[in-house]
């Protein structure tokens, strides 16, 4: 498992990428290059005090493992605290509090294989699935990428030279396709949005799903739910689709009021949790709404960073007793039945729960 400690990291490079997101590179000391090796499609948490409040991030890696180098993407979002300070104030020689590498948006690539990746990006979304395509050309030499990148103008396409320099490396066996909505291309298919319509359109005209052996997908959340949709409607089994959410939409009036009534009947459950060697008992108390809150106001520094039911940061084995989910964006299936649960998201089902961050 990876560190859930914040370790300071020096900044080496803060380039400019669009009118509105720079890339920024850290410097690796020795005795951090163990800690912050990462899978491609993994992310980092951030945290910094911003106005007097400690705000905490996460943003994806946008290189592959083999480069030998750490660096992220950021997208200006307005009234984003953190990404507006990113881009507006952070410089070289800046320190940042940083979480080692971690998350489930990842493959298994195999050198000896031979296969075909797709990808559906949208704006920011581009940094983990950078990541994946640069890592899979590299590392698979017989394998396919193809890309299909969606972005409101030509002026906002994140990391553009970079992938165009990937495109001229590569030429037999990276596909790139660029989608715009507010500029218009010769061929009617690249204008607009990749909605459901869009999506349906590639998988028929560009793309032969039953022959692909991964599907990665990132960007905004109504893009990712349609390429979802329409890779469902091709009977693309679910676990070829792999999905990495930033964020997410507010529950439904009826998710809502079953959550509240299950921590409400959850009050007073006896909780037994352990972090970093150190094991507590922690009662369940429904006004602080999550397993997550109870365990740090408790006094136990459990780790998180959205607290959406995405990133994962909080991430813990349950190893005695039921726990229910309110939402879950963030672990796999294999994680799911090996037993781990979004603590932010969790709620003790039964007495005598016993859950550790350590697993």
């Amino acid at each position: 498992m990876a560190s859930i400690d914040f370790h300071k990291l020096r900044v080496a490079e803060v380039k400019r990428e669009t009118p509105d997101a720079v890339s920024v590179r850290f410097d690796l000391p020795e005795h951090l290059r163990e800690t912050f090796t990462f899978k491609a499609g993994q992310h980092l948490t951030f945290r910094r005090e911003i106005g007097g409040e400690e705000v905490r991030r996460n943003y994806s890696v946008c290189v592959s493992p083999n480069e030998g180098v750490l660096k992220i993407g950021v997208k200006k979002i307005a009234g984003g605290a953190f990404s507006s300070w990113v881009n507006d104030e952070l410089e070289a020689g800046d320190e940042l509090d940083v979480i080692a590498p971690h998350g489930s948006f990842c493959w298994n690539f195999d050198a000896d294989a031979r296969r075909e990746y797709v990808a559906f990006a949208g704006g920011s979304g581009i940094t983990p699935i950078l990541s994946l395509m640069k890592t899979a050309l590299a590392m698979e030499p017989r394998s396919r990428f193809t890309l299909f990148y969606g972005n409101r103008t030509s002026m906002g396409v994140m990391f553009l030279e970079e992938i165009a320099a990937l495109k001229d490396r590569y030429l037999d066996r990276l596909a790139l396709f660029h989608f715009l909505e507010d500029e218009e291309e010769e061929i009617d298919l690249f204008n607009g949005r990749l909605d459901r319509d869009k999506v349906e359109h590639v998988l028929t005209a560009l793309v032969k799903p039953e022959h692909v052996d991964a599907f990665f997908i990132c960007g905004p959340g109504p893009m990712m739910d349609a390429a979802e949709a329409a890779l469902l409607a091709k009977n693309v089994e679910k676990s070829r689709i792999l999905i990495e959410r930033f964020t997410t939409g507010p529950l439904s009036a009826a998710q809502a009021a079953a959550a509240r009534a299950l921590e409400e009947k959850a009050a007073g459950l006896k909780m037994s949790v352990t972090l970093n060697g150190r094991r507590m008992n922690v009662t369940f108390d429904p006004d602080k709404h999550s397993i997550l809150d109870n365990v740090r106001a408790a006094g136990l520094p459990a780790p998180f960073a959205c607290k959406g039911g995405v990133c994962a940061t909080c991430r813990a084995k349950v190893t005695a007793g039921e726990v229910s989910m309110k939402v879950n964006y963030g672990l796999s299936e294999q994680e799911l039945a090996d037993g781990y649960v979004l603590t932010c998201q969790a709620t003790p089902v039964t007495e005598g729960v016993a859950l550790t961050y350590d697993a």
